[in-house]
């Protein structure tokens, strides 16, 4: 599972009740050490532990700066100090999580010991007039569904907008020539999101093969998991060539300090090391190493979001969006030549010969069946947004190379989100549902999020946490 780490900043104002507050600072820290929450706490700050004051602000921001945290959690626990919340906020430039306890019942006497909603509502116009982006998460109780659910999406949303903001990708060769659908402004992309190539030759890559299969070792114990993992349908020295290729893809990805690669899968590879690149990309792409074909960046891009929005807890697919489904009104072919990762395979991959393709070194298997999310980043004109949306995997003809028969609300409503952009024929997908995430997650990242089905009040719903009980 990936790592989040938590700014955890309480806060509170000084005419409701201080003790209140200060119990409510414990409870929601005991909280999330509950739920495996890494946070940094601010006890050292003041006696109190909360956030009320401008010099404590500046030595919070100073402290979280320092322990390089991800995301930045504003519990209420009275009422709360808005502007202060703001300026520690727009110090950080994270994720912000807003929330406060559900208030008791008033007492006897009519006195309110915290009117935490009221304060909610204050610190949520000062954020928008600082221009400071945050997540909602709702009104509710430590104990309740909704607070857990909310925190655990949270961090998944850090999650991507830390990857996102911290994605260098290793571009091996230019894009195939027959591809222009997969060009990308690599200047744009640097500007406008810190996203960074770090592109080789060919020849870099054969040399690295070469070096590898010499070296041995790393080579054997692939070409190993391979036999005992794999239907191997292909002789040793092509095998050897497939596993020499993932570790040296490995060794130039670590080198370069990408975390994903794009590579360019065919013609002039087949004429330097007679195989395809498909199951070397498998291969990493278990390891939770995005490895994309035909040079596509934006698919890389998409490949991290997706597996970020997982957590790195399920593996990614990158996909072609290829034929309808010949007996279902709303099914759609997703397929490539062989470069999913076996992990989500629903029969044992085989090491072989692709469609279309004369070389070995592609696997061939059909992926699980159940919900799926599809994503796809992209941009034309210099304006990018984020496909989303969900579908479930259906019985279908049998393929080649990886491939998944999918059922989605509308074929027809997507067919034409895709063909008139800004996407293309590759998306990503992925077993679980990270669509509120990667929705949640757009806000933080300059991209628009665009849904595939109109499900947008579905989503806004979810992230509000109307379909858990509040226990009353």
């Amino acid at each position: 599972m990936d790592h989040i780490k938590l700014g955890y900043a309480p806060t509170r104002r000084s005419i409701f009740s201080a003790p209140d507050a200060i119990k409510y600072r414990g409870l929601t820290a005991d909280r999330l050490k509950e739920l495996g929450v890494d946070f940094v706490d601010i006890t050292d700050i003041n006696s109190e532990g909360l956030l009320y004051c401008d010099e404590d602000m500046l030595k919070i921001a100073e402290k979280f700066k320092r322990e390089k945290v991800d995301g930045l959690f504003l519990p209420h626990c009275n009422f709360g100090t808005e502007y202060e919340c703001a300026r520690l906020a727009k110090e950080l430039n994270v994720p912000v999580l807003l929330w406060g306890p559900l208030d008791e019942r008033p007492e006897p006497d009519g006195t309110r010991l915290r009117d935490t909603q009221c304060g909610l509502f204050a610190t949520g116009k000062v954020l928008r007039r600082f221009g400071v982006p945050f997540t909602y998460m709702t009104n509710c109780r430590l104990g309740d569904p909704a607070f857990a659910r909310g925190v655990r999406d949270f961090l998944a949303v850090c999650n991507v907008v830390k990857t996102f903001r911290h994605t260098r990708i290793l571009q091996i060769s230019t894009r195939p020539f027959d591809f222009w659908s997969t060009m990308c402004n690599e200047g744009e992309l640097l500007e406008k999101f810190n996203i960074q190539l770090s592109p080789i030759p060919m020849p870099e890559l054969t040399d690295e093969v070469k070096k590898a299969k010499a070296e041995k070792e790393e080579v054997a114990v692939t070409m190993e998991y391979c036999r005992q993992n794999m239907e191997i349908c292909v002789n040793d020295a092509q095998l050897e060539s497939v596993a020499a290729l993932k570790v040296a893809m490995e060794h130039l990805i670590r080198k370069y300090g990408c975390n994903a690669a794009a590579i360019q899968c065919w013609n002039q590879l087949q004429s330097e090391l007679g195989i395809m690149p498909c199951a070397a990309n498998a291969l990493l792409n278990d390891e939770g190493i995005p490895v994309v074909c035909e040079t596509d960046i934006h698919g890389a891009i998409t490949a991290l979001m997706v597996e970020a929005a997982g957590m790195g807890e399920t593996r990614s697919f990158f996909a072609d969006w290829t034929i309808r489904h010949p007996d279902n009104a709303n099914g759609e072919l997703l397929q490539h030549c062989g470069p999913w990762p076996i992990s989500i395979a629903r029969e044992k991959a085989k090491l072989t010969v692709p469609l279309a393709f004369d070389y070995p070194g592609s696997l061939t298997a059909e992926a699980k069946h159940g919900p799926v999310s599809l994503v796809r980043f992209d941009g034309d004109n210099g304006e990018y947004s984020l496909l989303l949306g969900n579908a479930k995997g259906v019985d279908g003809p049998k393929g080649m190379g990886t491939y998944l028969w999918v059922e989605v609300a509308n074929i027809r409503r997507l067919e034409a989100k895709i063909v008139e952009g800004p996407y293309i024929h590759h998306c990503v997908g992925i077993h679980r549902n990270v669509v509120p995430v990667l929705y949640e997650a757009c806000k933080y990242i300059g991209v628009k999020p665009d849904l595939y089905d109109p499900v947008e009040e579905d989503v806004k719903a979810y992230l509000r946490g109307e379909d858990v009980d509040f226990g009353f």
